[in-house]
């Protein structure tokens, strides 16, 4: 069995200690925030304070790929976060005709709080006999084999060394680093060549603020129009709530950037106001409704990346991988993220198992991995983060940049006759739900001839009556709400 440093208690760090230390690998967790304190979970992960982990205290979902791992892989992990108050919603909720079909068991997502679930992981990982987690520690650098190169294949890892100089050996050194992908650093500063990534734009900013039901036994504020969630990506912003564990929800406003005009939405007035106008959420916030829980939080989201250290098959360095969002991130608006990361460290785990050495063939493996498991999500990002920022700039009156390429569209049919056909179509409802959930990607959904011939006979069909009910403020209107709510 290996003996493995991970450098990260994140999602994706602590998943892979526990699909290795599960199997009886040797692993120790190297992670630069504070431990969590001891007591109940809710309790503990409310307590918990992580400034390494900005996007810790924002919304976060576990789509149905990310239940999907659980249950294959760590269903007592599953089971915990249920007993601790996550939940199950069933998305077919929201598909039209009503009737359930075969393989709809996986249309669920796990509505819970991030430090919730990080701490139910971190939990079941400290319980592992050959798991230990270093809490306060950073990995400063990679201790490399001094015999190589020159080596046929490369470099190879043998360990790491902390801030504090602590050199710790290592059969296989995985970075989880999260967004920031340490190991870039790490390697260049050995002077070994880092390929380069592969980015995106996202260009978004997101408000955010959770709220904790007044009446839990009574019946919820709004619908849940999205299944899993209320609200909606709209014309010039996007507004969307989420539940999540222990009768909280959160909303999350997301604008452009660079939009000096939705700055004030920091602030709780302007927050509210801007709910109380979104669609789908004015009950939610009605103040016998809802407690707000704490101020509105504020953070810049990355751009999309997918990391060439990860992908890079040519000449890997041996005994180094990245797991996570230190392989690939894609723009937190459409919540894929703590998934892939489940989905991404499970199947690296299976990798390490068929090659235990940790050498080349495990870093081409890997690399192949990454490119099926991640890419095809990277893709749909870019081009879907496109899209919206395309659409949003142009209702703020700003030109796109024409440096910025269109990217390839993700499908042989545009993504509005798609959703058009979805309000109607279960099949296509279903398909596309697939995708917005990671299930299936765009590729596979695409293949179906049956999927893709309804879409067409959705578009060539006589044009449906406008779709009634609540609809979103124009950009004037925000603006104007906004700027009263402010006094100015």
């Amino acid at each position: 069995m290996t003996t493995t440093v991970i450098a990260g208690g994140g999602i994706a760090g602590l998943t892979m200690a526990l699909a290795l230390g599960g199997r009886g690998h040797r692993v120790r967790v190297l992670d630069r925030s504070e431990p969590p304190p001891d007591g109940p979970v809710v309790k503990s992960a409310e307590l918990w304070q992580r400034p390494m982990v900005p996007q810790a205290a924002h919304d976060h979902i576990l789509n149905a790929l990310g239940v999907r791992m659980l249950r294959r892989y760590a269903p007592a992990v599953l089971d915990t976060a249920l007993e601790e108050g996550a939940r199950l919603l069933d998305l077919t909720t929201a598909a039209p005709g009503g009737t359930r079909e075969r393989g709809d068991d996986d249309l669920v997502t796990l509505v819970v709080r991030r430090p919730v679930l990080d701490l139910v992981l971190h939990r079941a990982v400290t319980a592992l006999p050959g798991v230990t987690v270093d809490h306060r520690t950073t990995v400063a650098g990679l201790l490399l084999d001094p015999s190589g190169p020159p080596r046929p294949s490369g470099h190879r890892v043998t360990g790491v060394v902390t801030d504090d100089g602590e050199r710790i050996p290592a059969d296989l050194v995985v970075d989880a680093s999260g967004r920031r992908s340490a190991s870039r650093s790490w390697l260049a500063a050995a002077g070994v060549p880092v390929p380069a990534d592969l980015t995106g734009p996202s260009q978004l900013r997101a408000f955010g603020r959770f709220y904790r039901l007044r009446d839990p036994d009574g019946p919820p504020p709004g619908p849940l129009n999205r299944g899993d969630a209320a609200g909606g990506i709209w014309g010039h912003y996007s507004a969307v709530l989420h539940p999540a564990d222990n009768d909280v929800f959160a909303i999350t406003l997301g604008t452009l950037p660079g939009d000096r005009t939705t700055t004030a939405l920091r602030t709780p007035g302007a927050f509210t106001t801007a709910c109380r106008l979104s669609p789908f959420l004015a009950d939610w916030v009605d103040e016998d409704a809802a407690q707000p829980l704490g101020p509105v939080r504020v953070i810049g989201m990355p751009p999309n990346i997918l990391r060439g250290t990860a992908t890079d098959p040519r000449r890997p360095v041996a005994g180094l991988l990245q797991v996570g969002d230190a392989a690939c991130v894609t723009d937190p608006m459409f919540g894929r993220g703590m998934s892939l990361a489940l989905a991404h460290a499970f199947r690296l785990a299976d990798l390490i198992e068929e090659h235990p050495a940790a050498d080349d063939r495990l870093g081409r493996a890997a690399a192949a991995l990454t490119e099926r498991v991640l890419r095809p999500w990277y893709d749909r990002a870019v081009h879907d983060s496109w899209q919206r920022v395309e659409r949003w700039r142009s209702a703020a009156g700003v030109p796109v940049d024409p440096d910025a390429g269109r990217p390839t569209p993700p499908g042989p049919v545009p993504a509005a006759a798609m959703a058009a056909a979805a309000a109607t179509d279960p099949t296509v409802w279903r398909g596309i739900t697939r995708i917005r959930t990671s299930l299936s990607t765009p590729a596979e959904v695409f293949a179906d001839e049956e999927f893709l011939s309804r879409v067409r006979a959705a578009a060539d069909a006589p044009e449906p009556p406008a779709p009634s009910g609540p609809v979103p403020p124009t950009r004037a209107e925000l603006r104007h709400a906004i700027a009263a709510q402010e006094g100015g």
